[in-house]
C-alpha cells in the first residue's frame, strides 16, 4: 500500500499584483510557511512561470526546482486549464473565452485553437523537464450548449462532437506519452468531460489512451449529485491527480442543480472552503488509500464566503490530518499462525 503526498495547493486563485502573491518565490514561501509541501503551478501567467522556456531549457527547470527546494516546496503538477479550454470551444462561447488567449488572437478561433495545442505540447515537454508524472487541464467543450436535450438533439450530434474532441486531443496525449506524463482532465461542468459517462465516451474515442486520466475533484460531483465515492471505485486506475475542494448543495422549493442564474452566494450549490461544505473527505482519503493513490492531494481553494488567505491557512492542516499513512501490516498479525500447508489441511479436516 502507498501513502499519498501533501498537502499541496493550486496557486491560480491566489495570484495577484500585490506581494507576496506576485512572484513564484514569494508565493511559494508564503504557502510553505502555512505548511504546504507542494505547489501546483498555472502555466498561463508568465510573471510566475515561463512555459516556453521550461519546455526548451532543462537549466531553467533545474534552477526553478532548486529555488523551490530551498523554500521547502516542490512542484506537484503544472496546470493548463485555460489553454486546455481553448482546444475545443463552441462558437457560442468564443467571445467570452477570448481572454484566455493572447489579445492579438481575439475573435480568431482557429488561431486560438492552434495556439492552445502548441501550449499543451510545450506543457508536456516542461513537465518532463521538471520530472513530473502528471498534468492537470480541462478538455474544452463543443457540446456543452446541448447538455440538456431540448430542443431535441439531432441524431449523431454527440457522436460527432466526441469524435472531433478526440481527434483534437489525440496528438496532445501522444506528446504527453512521449514525455512520460499522465494527463488528468478535471471533470467539470462547462466541459464535455464532466462526469464518468462522458469520460468513458472520450476514452473510447481516444482508444483507451494510457495517458488519458482524471484530476479528481469531488466538489463538481457533489454539485451534480453524483456519487463521488463510488466514482473512485469505478475509475481509480485513471485518477492521476486530486483537487481537494469542498462544496455544499442545499436545494429549496425555488431552485436546485441549475441554480436559477444566481450568483455563487445565492445558488443552491456552491463551493466552500475545506471543512465548511458537505464533501465526505474521510471517505475519499480512505478510498484513495485503499486503491494505492500515491500522488498529491492539492487544495483548490474556491469559496463564496471565506477570504482566500483564511482558506489557505486552514487548508494545509485539514489535508495533512486526512492523509492516511498506510499500514505496513495487518492489525491482527499478532495472532497469525503462520503459513503451513499441512496445518491448513488439518484445519479443514482434509
Amino acid at each position: 500500500m502507498k501513502t499519498m503526498k501533501g498537502p499541496g495547493i493550486f496557486l491560480a486563485q491566489f495570484l495577484s499584483d500585490q506581494a507576496p502573491f506576485n512572484t513564484l518565490e514569494s508565493i511559494a514561501k508564503y504557502m510553505a510557511d502555512l505548511g504546504y509541501k507542494g505547489i501546483q503551478i498555472p502555466t498561463s501567467d508568465p510573471k510566475i512561470f515561463d512555459l516556453k522556456q521550461a519546455a526548451e531549457s532543462q537549466t531553467y527547470c533545474d534552477e526553478l526546482k532548486g529555488k523551490l527546494s530551498d523554500i521547502g516546496v516542490e512542484v506537484t503538477e503544472l496546470s493548463t486549464h485555460l489553454q486546455g479550454q481553448l482546444v475545443a470551444v463552441h462558437p457560442a462561447y468564443g467571445t467570452m473565452f477570448d481572454a484566455f488567449a493572447p489579445s492579438e488572437l481575439a475573435g480568431k478561433p482557429k488561431e486560438q485553437q492552434a495556439w492552445a495545442v502548441d501550449q499543451m505540447i510545450m506543457a508536456a515537454k516542461a513537465s518532463k523537464n521538471l520530472g513530473l508524472k502528471a498534468h492537470v487541464t480541462f478538455s474544452g467543450a463543443l457540446l456543452w450548449p446541448f447538455m440538456y436535450p431540448w430542443p431535441q438533439r439531432p441524431a449523431g450530434l454527440v457522436e460527432t462532437g466526441f469524435t472531433e474532441l478526440a481527434n483534437r486531443w489525440t496528438p496532445i496525449l501522444n506528446a504527453f506519452d512521449e514525455a512520460g506524463v499522465n494527463v488528468g482532465y478535471e471533470l467539470h461542468p462547462g466541459e464535455d468531460l464532466h462526469d464518468g459517462v462522458t469520460f468513458e465516451m472520450f476514452l473510447d474515442k481516444v482508444g483507451n489512451h494510457p495517458r488519458a486520466g482524471i484530476n479528481y475533484d469531488p466538489s463538481h460531483f457533489l454539485l451534480q449529485q453524483l456519487d463521488y465515492l463510488q466514482f473512485i471505485d469505478f475509475y481509480h486506475d485513471r485518477i492521476f491527480a486530486f483537487h481537494v475542494k469542498d462544496a455544499e448543495f442545499n436545494p429549496t422549493g425555488k431552485q436546485g442543480v441549475y441554480g436559477g442564474f444566481q450568483g455563487w452566494v445565492e445558488r443552491a450549490g456552491r463551493f466552500r472552503s475545506l471543512g465548511d461544505g458537505q464533501v465526505d473527505f474521510s471517505g475519499i482519503f480512505s478510498k484513495l488509500a485503499q486503491y494505492d493513490y500515491d500522488s498529491w492531494a492539492v487544495l483548490e481553494w474556491e469559496c463564496a464566503l471565506k477570504h482566500p488567505e483564511q482558506g489557505a491557512a486552514e487548508g494545509a492542516p485539514f489535508i495533512d490530518s486526512h492523509i492516511i499513512r498506510v499500514t505496513e501490516r495487518a492489525f491482527d498479525d499478532f495472532a497469525a499462525t503462520g503459513a503451513d500447508e499441512g496445518f491448513n489441511r488439518k484445519v479443514l479436516g482434509l
